[in-house]
C-alpha cells in the first residue's frame, strides 16, 4: 500500500461505526466513510465536539451540520496552499490520500528537469480543484488542466493563486475529458505525463454520461496515444472498488505494452493516529519508463 504520511496539516484521528474524524488545519470534521465497517471506542473528544458533521441520509445524500467552521479557510503541503470549503456529499475540495502520488511523479518530473529535458508536459484529467496540477506545476511542468466543472476549475485557479502559481505553464479547460482527448489525438498533441482521477459515474459540461466500468478501458486506450516518444509517467486513480489494483495494472500494462517501462499498482491510504493503522482509500496505478 502506498501511504500519504507526510501531511502536517491534516491527519485522520480515528475511525468508527461508519466514519472518521479528521483534522483539517485548526478544525476537526467527521465525515462518512464506507471503508469503515468496523465498531470501535469513540474515545477521542472530537466526535464529541467537531467543528462539522456530514450526516448521511438513509434515502441517499446528506447534510452538514456546522458548529464554528468558518466558511472557508486554507491547509498547506510542501509548498502548496489549498481552500477548503465544505460543500455537496461530505466533500472538502481536497482528497489528501493523493498526496502519495504528487511527491511520486514530482520526483518523475524534477528528476527529468535535472537530466536535461528542458520541457516536461503533463496532462491531468478529470483534474477537480487541482492538487495534481499544482503538485505538477511547482515540480516544473507544463500543465494541460482539464474538468468538465466550471466550478471546479475555478476552484483549481483559487488554489494556484494561494500557493504562488498564478503565472506558471497552466492551460485551464472546461471541456469533456474524452472529446478533449479525442480532439488531442487529432491535432496530433503529445505528453509526457498523463495523470486521470475518473469519477465513478459523472455528466460533462453537455450532459455527457461518464459510467467507468464502460469508458475507463477505452479511455486509457485513447490517452496512452498522445504520450510523447519518451513518456515519463501515466497515472490512474480509482474509487471504485470494481477496480481494485489487479485490474488497474492489467488494463494499463494492456495498452502500454509496447512502451516497456514498468507498471504497478497498490492500494492508496492514510495513517489512523488512534489505531495506528492505516485507512484504506482507493487504489492507484502507476506507470513509469
Amino acid at each position: 500500500m502506498w501511504i500519504a504520511n507526510d501531511w502536517n496539516e491534516y491527519e485522520v484521528i480515528d475511525t468508527s461505526k461508519g466514519e472518521k474524524l479528521e483534522r483539517w488545519g485548526d478544525y476537526l470534521l467527521v465525515r462518512p466513510d464506507p471503508q469503515v465497517i468496523w465498531d470501535t471506542p469513540r474515545r477521542h473528544r472530537g466526535w464529541k465536539y467537531p467543528n462539522g458533521h456530514y450526516h448521511r441520509s438513509s434515502r441517499g445524500g446528506g447534510e452538514w451540520e456546522f458548529f464554528d467552521l468558518p466558511e472557508q479557510w486554507s491547509i498547506h503541503y510542501r509548498e502548496l496552499t489549498f481552500r477548503l470549503k465544505p460543500f455537496a456529499f461530505k466533500h472538502t475540495g481536497l482528497f489528501p490520500e493523493q498526496a502519495v502520488n504528487w511527491d511520486w511523479f514530482s520526483e518523475k518530473i524534477r528528476s527529468a528537469k535535472r537530466g536535461g529535458m528542458t520541457t516536461v508536459r503533463v496532462l491531468n484529467l478529470f483534474a477537480y480543484t487541482g492538487g495534481a496540477t499544482l503538485a505538477a506545476a511547482a515540480a516544473g511542468a507544463q500543465v494541460t488542466h482539464v474538468d468538465a466543472s466550471k466550478g471546479m476549475v475555478g476552484w483549481a485557479k483559487e488554489n494556484a493563486a494561494a500557493s504562488g502559481l498564478s503565472n506558471a505553464p497552466i492551460r485551464w479547460l472546461v471541456d469533456d475529458c474524452m472529446k478533449f482527448v479525442e480532439r488531442e489525438i487529432r491535432r496530433g498533441n503529445h505528453y509526457d505525463g498523463i495523470i486521470m482521477d475518473p469519477p465513478s459515474y459523472g455528466r460533462g459540461p453537455k450532459g455527457e454520461i461518464w459510467k467507468i466500468e464502460d469508458s475507463i478501458h477505452p479511455f486509457i486506450r485513447e490517452c496512452a496515444k498522445l504520450l510523447s516518444d519518451e513518456p515519463l509517467f501515466f497515472l490512474v486513480n480509482s474509487y471504485t472498488t470494481g477496480l481494485a489494483p489487479a485490474v488497474l495494472t492489467y488494463l494499463i500494462s494492456t495498452e502500454l505494452k509496447n512502451r516497456g517501462g514498468h507498471v504497478e499498482a497498490q492500494e492508496i491510504g492514510l495513517p489512523v493516529r488512534e489505531s495506528g493503522l492505516i485507512l484504506p482509500c482507493g487504489a492507484s496505478g502507476r506507470w513509469e519508463a
